[in-house]
């Protein structure tokens, strides 16, 4: 049995997910960090809640026994879910609720952490993925970053502006590193959108990583239908438990790589401490 470390060894940490009924790899990062964070025996609790699946915030928050708690929001960027409704779910009064906040219910106090997705390591995280991809994949040969465009996929919404704010952020943060040819964002919903990225790559080569948590409908199907893969031929990958993009494919004179998404990368597991760290560090 792990031993618990004074630091949080009277916290209960609850890994927050999305969750959904029509896919069930989505809550697998959920599991994946919670579990690795619990066999690191550093809190009394390491729970998972979602909002699509049970269990639920508001059950698991009552099944916590510890006289702290923290909630890690296991999202990429700060919307609808992490400003309104986790917060509601938490108990959170309208005019506490976003991240950062504390709230104490009796003799508990509960600290409502970032969500993992704008941490500022998170870039690490995208370019490993995405150095990863072309390594797993060299044909014909491995390109050179200086002779790539890389593409950082989101969802976009016209709902909530900070939807894509986590994602303009590491394409700027990126760009600055000077290691690819250019760096550009595209999204699902809004503008500029992905099939019009190659129209946007000057570049021969374009390697594409989808900044979400899992690996789900819209980094399965969404995205490859979006980037010109006929979708009978990507439901019959899915349903024959194959990738449903062929790395790398060459379409419209462009040689296309497209990356998994970054939820299960090791790394999330001490983002999501590093939340909890600065929560308790007020």
């Amino acid at each position: 049995m792990a031993i618990v470390t004074e630091e949080f060894s009277d916290s209960t940490l609850i890994v927050v997910g999305h969750g959904s009924t029509l896919n069930a790899e989505s809550s697998v990062p959920t599991y994946q960090h919670a579990g690795e964070l619990r066999r690191r025996g550093i809190f009394a609790q390491v729970l998972e809640a979602f909002w699509k699946l049970e269990p639920g915030i508001a059950g698991v928050l009552r099944g916590a026994f510890t006289p702290t708690v923290f909630v890690v929001p296991l999202f990429i960027s700060e919307g609808y879910f992490t400003d309104e409704v986790i917060p509601r779910e938490l108990g959170m009064p309208l005019q506490d609720r976003q991240y950062g906040r504390v709230l104490r219910k009796g003799s508990q106090t509960i600290y409502y952490c970032g969500p993992v997705g704008t941490h500022e390591s998170m870039t690490q995280v995208l370019l490993e993925r995405a150095r990863d991809v072309v390594t797993r994949h060299p044909f014909p040969r491995q390109p050179n970053p200086g002779e790539t465009a890389l593409f950082i996929a989101g969802h976009g919404t016209s709902n909530n502006e900070n939807s894509r704010k986590a994602i303009e952020r590491q394409v700027e943060l990126i760009r600055h590193l000077d290691l690819y040819a250019e760096v550009h964002p595209a999204f699902m919903e809004e503008s500029p959108r992905i099939p019009e990225c190659y129209a946007m790559a000057r570049a021969r080569n374009i390697v594409m990583v989808p900044f979400f948590i899992s690996d789900g409908l819209h980094s399965y199907e969404d995205i490859p239908v979006m980037l010109g893969e006929a979708k009978p031929v990507v439901e019959q990958r899915l349903k024959a438990g194959q990738p449903t993009w062929r790395n790398p494919t060459e379409k419209h004179g462009k040689l296309l790589w497209y990356a998994p998404s970054i939820g299960n990368e090791p790394h999330i597991a001490d983002v999501i401490l590093e939340r909890v760290r600065e929560a308790a560090r007020g």
